[in-house]
């Protein structure tokens, strides 16, 4: 076994690119539809190779230096979220009609796996937008479409999705906030909480309780809104301390007596739900690949380390069990990686997604807080202090077992999913 470590040495290196890149952690070719019968492709296009190049180079130059003072002060990244909507790398999916891009869940996650290799505080901030502006795209008519996605292709706007509250996190049918109807108007009461973007926001979208019985079922129960953030009862609560991705704002929110006009309202009353649900298979594979890049800065870091760390008279990637290490590491980065880009060729087939969106959703946060934990590992000691970079990226990871639905929620998803294709 000694005298395969020159030859495991060499692999490394062979394998890392200028500025600590590792080539097996460059991000898979594009799976996208070629033509029938021709299977997948690993081969990206002209223009998706555009924007990775320039989200790679943004998050290197631009997100990388600035990352750790964002992260201890905590304050929002507002210069680099107004750099990354001038270089087209937020809003991805903003239709044309509206004036955005247009582009497909595919091109997306490969922005959104080069912005979080530079901070997935800062990543998190732009992917929200795509959370809370994806009701609107899959369910909002024209008129809504070209007034509340159109604003945000003509400056660096933000909005959120308000979902989630003290009570009902993963439980969504347990939502307690409430809209009744008045006239052509809806008067909202209730609370919100951990809102991404929720004190930024330049609206939101809202799932509230419309039928007012217990026993209704969630398929029929719940209404989603688009709401003003300036509209007269929201009161927006203190900025989270939390544990990672510091500089994204995350807020709890109380609608007092706030009203809301009748064609705010997404497709009809009681279509919320199905919305709601419907937006997270389509950003869930986004989260994935947020939590591919930071496993992929993990692994980097890890190995530029152990490269250059020496114990016993040798760098440290020449002891075994450190070369073995880094080895599960790229194993689970690559295989992440895969979910993700799975999930999102099957929404840019137009096929539904969710069975693929939560296996991408949770093995790759699953993955991050461990590729994160044996980046920490490898670099002993010094990976527990804040003036390396890892002891962050494991703060970070945390977050990708938990929003977009918890680690074991995807499971159960996953399990329905798979056992339904048994029952029917």
């Amino acid at each position: 076994l000694i005298s395969l470590f020159p030859f495991v040495l060499q692999l490394l290196r062979s394998l890392l690119w200028p500025g600590w890149r590792s080539c097996s952690s460059k991000p898979a070719q594009n799976v996208h539809l070629s033509k029938p019968g021709h299977g997948f492709s690993f081969e990206l296009t002209d223009e998706q190779k555009e924007f990775q190049a320039t989200a790679r180079k943004f998050a290197l130059e631009e997100i990388i230096p600035v990352a750790a003072q964002y992260d201890r002060t905590g304050e929002y990244p507002v210069p680099l979220i107004k750099r990354a909507w001038e270089l087209g790398l937020m809003n991805s999916h903003i239709p044309e009609s509206c004036g955005g891009l247009g582009l497909g869940s595919f091109e997306a996650c490969l922005i959104t796996e080069e912005l979080a290799y530079g901070c997935t505080g800062v990543q998190t901030a732009i992917e929200a937008n795509s959370l809370g502006q994806m009701p609107v795209i899959i369910a909002g008519n024209e008129q809504q479409q070209k007034k509340y996605l159109g604003r945000m292709t003509e400056e660096p706007l933000m909005c959120a999705y308000c979902v989630t509250e003290p009570g009902a996190g993963s439980d969504v049918a347990g939502i307690r906030t409430r809209a009744e109807r008045k006239g052509d108007e809806y008067i909202i009461n209730g609370q919100k909480m951990w809102i991404t973007n929720g004190g930024k926001a330049n609206w939101y979208f809202l799932l509230a309780r419309t039928d007012p019985d217990p026993r209704a079922p969630a398929s029929k129960a719940f209404t989603g809104f688009i709401v003003e953030a300036d509209s007269p009862g929201i009161q927006v609560g203190r900025k989270e301390l939390n544990m990672g991705q510091r500089c994204s704002d995350t807020r709890g929110i109380v609608f007092e007596d706030v009203r809301v006009p009748k064609e705010n309202v997404l497709i009809a009353e009681g279509a919320g739900f199905k919305i709601a649900m419907g937006a997270f298979d389509k950003t869930r594979p986004p989260v994935a690949a947020g939590a591919v890049g930071l496993a992929r800065r993990a692994l980097d870091e890890a190995t530029r380390y152990a490269l250059e760390r020496k114990t016993f008279g040798k760098p440290i990637v020449e002891h075994q069990a450190v070369a073995f290490l880094l080895a599960e590491m790229a194993m689970k980065v690559e295989l992440a990686r895969l979910g993700y880009q799975r999930a999102a060729w099957e929404v840019d087939a137009g096929r539904r997604n969710t069975f693929y969106a939560s296996i991408a959703k949770a093995f790759a946060g699953d993955v991050a807080n461990q590729v994160a934990t044996d980046a920490v590992q490898i670099f002993g000691g010094n990976g527990f202090n804040t003036e390396y970079p890892v002891e962050k990226l494991m703060r970070d990871a945390k977050i990708y077992q938990i929003y977009e639905g918890t680690a074991q929620i995807q499971r159960v998803i996953i399990a329905r999913e798979h056992l339904g294709r048994y029952k029917n």
